[in-house]
C-alpha cells in the first residue's frame, strides 16, 4: 500500500481526529473563498492574466473544498451492518476528488498558458503589463498558502486522513502557482511579458504531477493492495519469528481511516491439528497487533506444507 508510510504510529481518538480534520477543511474553504474573490477581482482591475488565472485556480479550490468537506463528514458516520468498519473510506474518495480537481486545474492552466505564449510569439497579444498592486495580492497569496500548507500537513500527519493530506499537497501547489504569478507580474513590468505564460506552463506541469500522485495513493487506499515495502518487511519479520510459522504465502493490507486491516496466509506443519494451527494464527495476530499500533485487525489463513488450507 503506497500510503502506509503516512499512517500515524500513534492513532488519536475518533472524536479528536474528526474535529481536527473538519478544522483543516473548514479553514481551507474560508481562505480559498477569500483568495478567489481577492485575486479574481484584483486580477481583472489590475489587468494581470497571471493573477486572474490564479484566482480561477482558487475558485476551483472552493468547489472541491466543499466536496471534501462533505466526504470528510460522511466518513465519520458510525459503523452499521453493511459497513462493519465504518465509513472511513469516504476519506479516500474525498482524496480522489481533490486529485481530479488538481489535474483538471493543471490542464486548464497549462492550456491557457500555452495559448497566451503563442499569442506573444505571434505578436497578437494586447497585454501591456499589470498594475503594481497585483504583485502584492500574489505575495499575500504565497504567505497565506505557506501557513495553510504547514498547518494542514501537520493535521494530515496527525490524523492520517487522505483527504487532509491531499489538501495539504494542493496548498503547496498553490504556493508555486502564486509564485509563478509573482514572477510573471514582476517580469511583465520590465517588459518581459512572455515570462508570465511560460512560468504558468511550468507550474501547471508540477501541479499535474502532484494530482496524479494523489490519485494513485487514494486509489490504492480503496483497493486491496500489497503494503508498502517498509511495512511489508516489518510484517514479514514479525510473522516469521512466531513459533510454528514455516513460511509466508501472502500479505495484503487494506486501509480503514487511520488504521490498517491485514490479511495474510502462512504455511504450518501439515502434521499438526487444526487447533494447533489456530493457536499459531492467534500468535501471529497478537504479534502484529501489539507491535504495529495502527493495525486494527489481522485475518490469518494457514495452509499445510502440502498446500491444503486449514
Amino acid at each position: 500500500m503506497t500510503t502506509n508510510s503516512s499512517v500515524s504510529s500513534t492513532p488519536i481518538s475518533t472524536t479528536e481526529r474528526s474535529k481536527l480534520s473538519n478544522q483543516a477543511v473548514s479553514l481551507a474553504l474560508i481562505f480559498n473563498v477569500l483568495l478567489a474573490i481577492l485575486k479574481t477581482g484584483i486580477g481583472i482591475l489590475g489587468h494581470s492574466p497571471a493573477l486572474l488565472a490564479d484566482g480561477i485556480n482558487s475558485t476551483s479550490d472552493v468547489v472541491y473544498n466543499i466536496f471534501v468537506s462533505i466526504f470528510v463528514r460522511a466518513a465519520h458516520k458510525p459503523a452499521d451492518e453493511e459497513h462493519p468498519y465504518g465509513h472511513s473510506q469516504f476519506e479516500s474518495v474525498g482524496a480522489l476528488v481533490v486529485g481530479a480537481f488538481v489535474i483538471t486545474t493543471a490542464i486548464t492552466i497549462f492550456w491557457d498558458a500555452i495559448n497566451s505564449l503563442y499569442e506573444f510569439l505571434k505578436g497578437i497579444s494586447d497585454f501591456t503589463g499589470s498594475a503594481q498592486y497585483t504583485l502584492y495580492a500574489a505575495l499575500f497569496t504565497v504567505l497565506i498558502k505557506w501557513v495553510l500548507t504547514v498547518y494542514t500537513r501537520k493535521i494530515g500527519k496527525k490524523t492520517n486522513n487522505p483527504s487532509v493530506i491531499a489538501l495539504a499537497q494542493d496548498h503547496r501547489n498553490d504556493i508555486f502557482s502564486a509564485l509563478a504569478a509573482v514572477v510573471g507580474i514582476t517580469m511583465s513590468q520590465f517588459g518581459y511579458h512572455w515570462v508570465d505564460p511560460l512560468a504558468g506552463a511550468i507550474v501547471a506541469i508540477v501541479i499535474l504531477k502532484t494530482g496524479l500522485s494523489i490519485l494513485r495513493d487514494s486509489t490504492d487506499d480503496l483497493m486491496d493492495t500489497l503494503p508498502g515495502k517498509a511495512l511489508n518487511e516489518q510484517i514479514r519479520e514479525l510473522i516469521i519469528q512466531v513459533p510454528g510459522v514455516q513460511a509466508i504465502d501472502s500479505v495484503k493490507a487494506h486501509r480503514f481511516g487511520q488504521y490498517l486491516v491485514i490479511n495474510l496466509a502462512i504455511f504450518v506443519d501439515g502434521s499438526i491439528s487444526v487447533d494447533q494451527g489456530d493457536a499459531i494464527s492467534d500468535r501471529v495476530e497478537k504479534a502484529l497487533v501489539t507491535s504495529i499500533d495502527y493495525v486494527r485487525a489481522v485475518h490469518v489463513h494457514f495452509h499445510s506444507k502440502a498446500g491444503t488450507q486449514a
